[in-house]
């Protein structure tokens, strides 16, 4: 049952505001600013919070959870309430050394309010664990944290070179108070854990502002949680220096500089695609051009890019969202991700009408992707012509500089991938031995591995003759393209990758 407003009183407003200093750790000093409420006092296992909107069950829910009391809602005006949170958390801190708002900010789930008071113990080592594990994780150069908890331990792995790694397991008797945190940290419903929820933490890291995509997952012993680290710093948004092949980086670079027309980038979940498409906008961003992205999520907020996040529940689809891109005079398109019929054909249409259009599908490699728009329902003779150039890719492991050695295969596995024996000296295999720099890993890093298909005259002619993907292929590589094996195979015999990473990831 929502609790009712309290009825107003004779006292000034000023008195009825006023917080007891010990009920603020129960409310953290960010959610109550971000949500505008303020704990008041404490009667039995009732607490009053002043808050701007007393009707928002929502939020009484959460407080409900996150304190573990009954809540007394008491209405404040939203600019007298503002001004004293900041006033009574900024005295707090001032009265405890500083203690205050590492008190409040993570209070375990299962407390009860008679653990309450001495919340802290249990608060701030959640708090430092997770500052110290996105610390940690940036400062590694990890792409994901994954907190997973499992009947009786907690697991924290991070996403290193492409492969995880544990990292530590934190006590269990944490796992609630460690999954609150993040949750808060994120703005998602702390309260809520049978379904998934998606959120992101904006957060200074040693000297930079990280974001940090979170993603919770409801499983047999509590919530799963995976956050994505976006750092913008160590993100190179510049297609030269990918490591393409020099015909295929020229063909990329010719379609993306054409006024119209399609380019798609396709491959697996966490195969880079996202980071191409950037690149390739951040190649196009000018004063003269209008660029447009719907995105599911926004990854990397792009100064002169008008970026939107898709939000199906409301409607706003990557169709509706392209609808109406074009009627806001648009010169460059970007869509996040072609999932059906309708998208497509708005796209290609697009495309077909002067303006440029980049987007991903996920197929397995750049053969199989105009097939794959055709099966969707686009017709065959809209996607020959629209579409200019595909580019498919994987991401591998690259192998450590500092401590990569020279190995060898049997003659058996290299004949049957078609790769010479004999190789020793020039053109050597090599694999990482671990040292220092690496962790002891044998990888730093990641290298892309590219297939870029042009629509040449004859692969138009065999994409409109329902041609397959096999057929398509072979014309492709008659006329010089190099598949993403081949590419492979290139950077194993450089020394930048492992061939067994090269197998694993590209198709035969």
């Amino acid at each position: 049952m929502t609790p009712t407003p309290a009825t107003d009183t004779p006292a000034p407003r000023r008195k009825r505001l006023a917080s007891d200093p010990r009920v603020l750790r129960l409310i953290p000093a960010e959610f109550a600013s971000r949500h505008l409420v303020l704990p008041l006092r404490r009667a039995g296992r009732t607490l009053s919070v002043a808050m701007a909107d007393p009707s928002d069950a929502a939020l009484i829910d959460d407080l409900k959870f996150l304190t573990q009391f009954e809540i007394e809602a008491v209405r404040a005006g939203e600019h007298t309430l503002r001004q004293r949170i900041d006033r009574s958390y900024e005295a707090a801190t001032t009265r405890g050394g500083g203690r205050a708002e590492g008190m409040g900010e993570a209070t375990p789930a299962q407390a009860t309010p008679a653990e309450a008071d001495s919340a802290e113990a249990g608060e701030e080592p959640a708090v430092r664990l997770i500052n110290d594990i996105l610390g940690d994780a940036v400062h590694r150069g990890a792409s994901d944290i994954h907190f997973e908890p499992y009947e009786s331990e907690l697991r924290v792995r991070y996403r290193l070179d492409g492969r995880l790694r544990e990292i530590m397991r934190p006590p269990f008797r944490m796992a609630a108070a460690l999954t609150s945190r993040l949750k808060i940290l994120a703005d998602l419903n702390i309260a809520e854990r049978r379904i998934p929820q998606d959120g992101r933490i904006r957060m200074p890291v040693a000297d930079r502002v990280i974001d940090f995509r979170v993603s919770t997952l409801p499983t047999l012993f509590g919530e799963k949680v995976v956050l994505r680290i976006l750092d913008r710093e160590r993100q190179a948004f510049d297609l030269e220096s990918f490591g393409m092949e020099a015909r295929a980086e020229r063909a990329l670079l010719a379609a993306i500089a054409q006024t119209s027309g399609m380019v798609l980038v396709t491959g697996p979940t966490g195969s880079g695609k996202t980071t191409t498409l950037y690149s390739a906008l951040a190649r196009l961003n000018t004063s003269e051009a209008n660029i447009m992205t719907a995105e599911d999520p926004v990854e990397y907020s792009i100064e002169g890019i008008n970026q939107v996040q898709i939000r199906p529940k409301i409607g706003l689809t990557f169709a509706t969202t392209l609808r109406a891109f074009l009627r806001q005079d648009p010169n460059i398109l970007m869509v996040g991700e072609i999932r059906d019929r309708e998208t497509g054909g708005i796209a290609v249409k697009a495309a077909l009408t002067g303006h440029l259009v980049l987007s991903t599908l996920h197929t397995n490699d750049a053969a199989s992707t105009a097939t794959r728009l055709v099966d969707m329902g686009i017709e065959a003779f809209n996607v020959a012509v629209a579409v200019k150039v595909i580019t498919a890719q994987r991401l591998v492991g690259r192998i450590c500089p500092d401590c990569r050695v020279e190995t060898s295969y049997a003659p058996e596995i290299l004949n049957s991938v078609g790769l010479e024996t004999g190789r020793r000296g020039k053109g050597a295999f090599y694999r990482g031995a671990g040292c220092d720099s690496c962790g002891g890993s044998g990888y730093s890093g990641r290298q892309g591995l590219y297939e870029v298909l042009p629509m040449s005259p004859a692969i138009r002619r065999l994409v409109l003759a329902g041609a397959s993907s096999e057929e398509i292929e072979r014309c492709a590589v008659d006329e010089g393209m190099i598949t993403l094996r081949q590419d492979g195979f290139a950077k194993v015999t450089k020394g930048i990758a492992t061939l067994e990473d090269v197998l694993r990831e590209t198709p035969a």
